[in-house]
C-alpha cells in the first residue's frame, strides 16, 4: 500500500470500528473458537509476494474476528475491562500514524512535556499532594516491577545493581494473600525470590493485611537476621477487590523505614470520586501509587498511572546515560526512559488528555458511579434470590457469590458447571475465583458503555441457566 491509498482504507476502517462499536452487543461475549482454529487458518508460510488490502482485510474479518472475545461489550463483566473509549481509539491512531518514539525529551517533547501535564491532571483527579510526580507505564505488572527494584535498592543501599544480590542477606517484601500474580513475578525479577515474599495473614470484610500480623513478621525477620525490605499494599484486588487498611499498615512501614507501594490498578480509577477515597486512607504517605486508566477510566490499553513521592529514587535505581542519549544544552527536562524498565516509550499521554477533554471529570465519575451503583442493585437482586448467597461484598462494583441449592453436593463443582455454562452462552462473561479455598463467580461491572439494563439482564442469565443446571440433574 502507498500512502497516497491510506485514506480510501482509513475511512473504511473508521466505518468498521463504529459499526463494530456500536453493535458489539449483539454478539457472544466470549470466543467461540476452539483451539487450533486460528492457528490452522493461517498459512503455515509467509507469502512471496505481496497481497491487496481487499484480501487482507476480508481475512480479517473471516479468520480474525471469530476468534476475538469482545473486551468492549456491554456485558463483559469479567476479569477488569481493558476499555477504549471512542476518544481514546482516535488519539491511538493519530499515535500510529506519526510513530513517535518518546524516550527522551529531544526525540519528542510535545510527547514528554504532555506526559508530565497528564500525570499532574491525574494526581488532582485523585487529590494527592504536590509533591508526588507521576509517569506512564505500559502496565501495573511494570510499575510494580520498578518499585520492587527501587526498594531493594534502598535497602542495600543502591549496592544492588552493582555488585548484585550474591553477597547480601536475604531481603524481604511484605504483602497480603490477596495480592496480583504481577507482584511474584516482580519478586522473580528483581532477584529477591519467591520464598521471599512474605504473605500477611488478612481480616475483615476488606480481605485486607492485619497490620499486627505484619509487625510480627517483620520482628522475626529481623530476628532471624534477615533484611525487611518494602510492603506492597492492594487497594481494590482482583479476586475480591481485597483492600488493605493503608494508614495503619503505613504506621508499621514507617516505624522499620519500608518502602511502600500501593497498587490501585483497578480501583484506583474509582479514587476520582470522593465518596470512594475513604478506601484508601493514608494514601498520600505511600512511596510508590499506581492504577490503569485502561481498566475502568476509559483510556486504551495499554496505560498505567505510576505516582511516585520521590521520583529521585526511581531514577537512581534505573537511569543510565549513554552519549549518545544525552541531550545538550537544554536544563530542567525529563527524560522519562530514566522513570521506567523499557528504553523506548509510545506516546501514552495522547489519548489521557483526549479521554479528560472530551468526557470531563465530572463526565467520567458519572460512568463510575453508575457501574457502581448498578452493581449493587444486582447484588441486592441476587441476595434475595433464594438459591443464591453472596461470598464477598460489593467493593466498588465487585463481588462474589456462590449457587448453593438446598441438597448439592459438590458446590465447587457446581458452580464451575454454572460459571462454564453461563459463558457458553454468551449473553454474559464471568469469571471464577476462591474465597478461603472455596470456588466462587465474581461479578464486577466496568465497561464504558455498559448501561443498567445490561448489568440487570446478569441476573436473568445467572438465575436461568442455574435451574437449567438444576433441572439437567434431576
Amino acid at each position: 500500500m502507498k500512502w497516497d491509498e491510506f485514506s480510501d482504507w482509513g475511512r473504511k476502517v473508521a466505518d468498521w470500528a463504529q459499526d463494530y462499536h456500536l453493535t458489539v452487543g449483539e454478539k457472544p461475549v466470549r470466543a467461540r473458537t476452539e483451539p487450533g482454529d486460528v492457528l490452522n487458518a493461517l498459512p503455515s508460510r509467509p507469502p512471496e509476494s505481496g497481497e491487496g488490502m481487499e484480501e487482507i482485510f476480508a481475512d480479517f474479518e473471516e479468520i480474525v474476528m471469530p476468534g476475538i472475545t469482545h473486551w468492549q461489550h456491554p456485558r463483559f463483566f469479567a476479569y477488569f475491562t481493558s476499555n477504549a473509549a471512542a476518544p481514546s481509539v482516535l488519539a491511538e491512531f493519530l499515535v500510529s500514524a506519526i510513530a513517535p518514539q518518546c524516550m527522551l525529551w529531544q526525540t519528542s517533547p510535545a510527547a514528554t512535556e504532555m506526559e508530565t501535564r497528564m500525570m499532574d491532571w491525574l494526581r488532582q483527579a485523585l487529590d494527592l499532594p504536590e509533591p508526588y510526580q507521576g509517569v506512564i507505564q505500559d502496565s501495573a505488572s511494570s510499575a510494580t516491577l520498578a518499585a520492587v527494584l527501587t526498594m531493594r535498592e534502598k535497602a542495600l543501599n543502591w549496592k544492588g545493581n552493582e555488585e548484585g544480590l550474591f553477597s547480601q542477606k536475604p531481603l524481604r517484601v511484605y504483602c497480603s494473600s490477596e495480592v496480583h500474580t504481577s507482584i511474584d513475578r516482580a519478586i522473580w525479577v528483581a532477584g529477591i525470590g519467591q520464598q521471599n515474599l512474605v504473605r500477611v495473614p488478612i481480616k475483615g470484610d476488606w480481605r485486607g493485611m492485619d497490620p499486627a500480623a505484619l509487625e510480627a513478621a517483620i520482628k522475626a525477620d529481623i530476628a532471624a537476621g534477615l533484611q525487611p525490605t518494602g510492603v506492597i499494599l492492594c487497594v481494590g484486588g482482583t479476586g475480591t477487590g481485597a483492600t488493605d487498611p493503608v494508614d495503619k499498615v503505613m504506621d508499621v512501614a514507617e516505624k522499620y523505614g519500608l518502602y511502600t507501594h500501593v497498587d490501585a490498578a483497578w480501583a484506583g480509577s474509582a479514587m476520582i470520586c470522593p465518596e470512594y477515597r475513604h478506601y484508601w486512607p493514608g494514601i498520600d504517605r505511600a512511596d510508590s501509587i499506581v492504577f490503569n486508566p485502561h481498566k475502568w477510566l476509559g483510556a486504551q490499553f495499554d496505560c498505567s498511572a505510576h505516582f511516585l513521592k520521590n521520583p529521585d529514587d526511581l531514577v537512581q535505581t534505573l537511569a543510565i546515560s549513554p552519549e549518545y542519549l544525552k541531550t545538550h544544552g537544554k536544563d530542567g527536562i525529563i527524560n522519562y526512559s530514566e522513570w521506567s524498565v523499557p528504553l523506548g516509550r509510545r506516546f501514552r499521554a495522547l489519548k489521557i488528555w483526549f479521554l479528560i477533554r472530551t468526557y470531563g471529570l465530572e463526565g467520567l465519575r458519572e460512568r463510575l458511579r453508575n457501574h457502581v451503583n448498578w452493581s449493587v442493585q444486582l447484588h441486592d437482586k441476587l441476595a434475595a434470590t433464594p438459591d443464591f448467597e453472596i461470598v464477598t461484598p460489593p467493593m466498588w462494583s465487585l463481588w462474589t457469590f456462590r449457587y448453593a441449592p438446598k441438597g448439592a453436593k459438590d458446590l465447587d463443582a457446581l458452580n464451575l458447571s454454572l460459571v462454564n455454562a453461563i459463558n457458553d452462552d454468551g449473553r454474559i462473561y464471568l469469571t471464577q475465583t476462591r474465597v478461603d479455598g472455596d470456588l466462587v463467580i465474581r461479578f464486577q461491572a466496568g465497561q464504558f458503555e455498559t448501561t443498567e439494563s445490561d448489568v440487570m439482564m446478569a441476573h436473568d442469565v445467572i438465575t436461568e441457566i442455574a435451574a437449567s443446571l438444576m433441572r439437567g440433574a434431576d
